[in-house]
């Protein structure tokens, strides 16, 4: 029991996703503020890339910690620069952001206790640079606020603009390089879950382009072949994903969360604009909460 009431969960049929897409999670941040304050609590949450911390600021059950970290958050002078990034600590100043800010007294403190006694079983996405393959991380390699705020970090870490991260012997990065292209569907259905709501970070017109440097990722990781290989196949994997999104959603077998605007970039650090793309996405998710308590059966 802690002072938000019994972390019991109210939905077990369902698993929740959350796409990534760096700071168009603002928008995201509106869902997860709204599904906390409904009591809409998921029995498995996975997310990807910034998806990743959205998961879990939904599992610590925090909302002002779901929207700080994509919008007041920006202005930390820490944040990350051009100068950052020359000084090999990226274009986001990934281990300051991840690694340093979540304990007691930090700029983002995060309420660990109440994620590790969160019943829910949840999932972090990421791409292993040596193999090529997807890994999913589960709640027995998040074990202490460390070992999490890393794998999150991991999860999050976007090719070239940020460095990438060894775990117990293993480099990863960005777990949209995945062949799922950013949505951890597949981690949903390895777990047994046939019905999904997910949280999208681009309108539904959106269609990903080729890569238009495939050179410069083939240069920059010339140590590592599959992630070149994998970011310049995204477009495919992530394309392919959404227009099977949208089957499962006219099947009745998906809830979708699209945004009906997207006023925000990845790398948008504006305080006022991330504000606008968060109210923006409270207000959309407050207008869609009927309908997705229908979905999931709670009205």
């Amino acid at each position: 029991m802690d002072e938000r009431g019994e972390l019991a969960s109210n939905v077990t049929d369902v698993a929740l996703i959350f796409e990534g897409g760096g700071m168009r999670v603002a928008h995201s941040a509106g869902v997860v503020s709204t599904l906390l304050e409904a009591g809409i609590h998921f029995d498995f949450v996975a997310g990807i890339s910034a998806g990743s911390s959205c998961t879990v600021n939904y599992l610590s059950r925090d909302s002002r910690r779901a929207k700080l970290s994509f919008v007041e958050f920006a202005a930390d002078p820490n944040f990350g620069s051009v100068w950052t990034f020359l000084q090999g600590k990226g274009w986001f100043n990934a281990h300051y952001i991840y690694e340093e800010t979540g304990g007691p007294g930090q700029a983002l403190p995060f309420d660990f206790g109440t994620f590790a006694a969160n019943p829910a079983q949840c999932r972090i996405g990421s791409f292993e640079c040596d193999t090529g393959q997807s890994v999913y991380w589960t709640k027995d390699d998040l074990a202490t606020l460390p070992a999490l705020m890393r794998r999150v970090r991991a999860s999050s870490t976007m090719p070239i603009l940020m460095p990438p991260v060894e775990i117990d012997g293993r480099t990863y990065v960005d777990g949209a390089l995945g062949p799922c292209g950013g949505f951890a569907i597949d981690a949903a259905r390895a777990a047994g879950f046939t019905r999904f709501f997910v949280v999208m970070s681009r309108e539904r017109e959106y269609r990903k382009e080729p890569n238009k440097w495939p050179w410069l990722f083939r240069a920059w990781f010339r140590k590592f072949p599959a992630v070149a290989e994998a970011v310049n196949e995204r477009w495919k994997n992530y394309n392919r994903t959404r227009e099977e999104l949208f089957d499962l959603q006219s099947s009745g077998e998906a809830c979708l969360f699209i945004p009906e605007r997207m006023m925000v970039s990845n790398s948008t650090v504006e305080v006022a604009k991330l504000q606008a793309s968060y109210d923006d996405g409270l207000a959309q998710a407050q207008r869609e909460l009927p309908r997705w308590r229908e979905f999931l059966e709670m009205v």
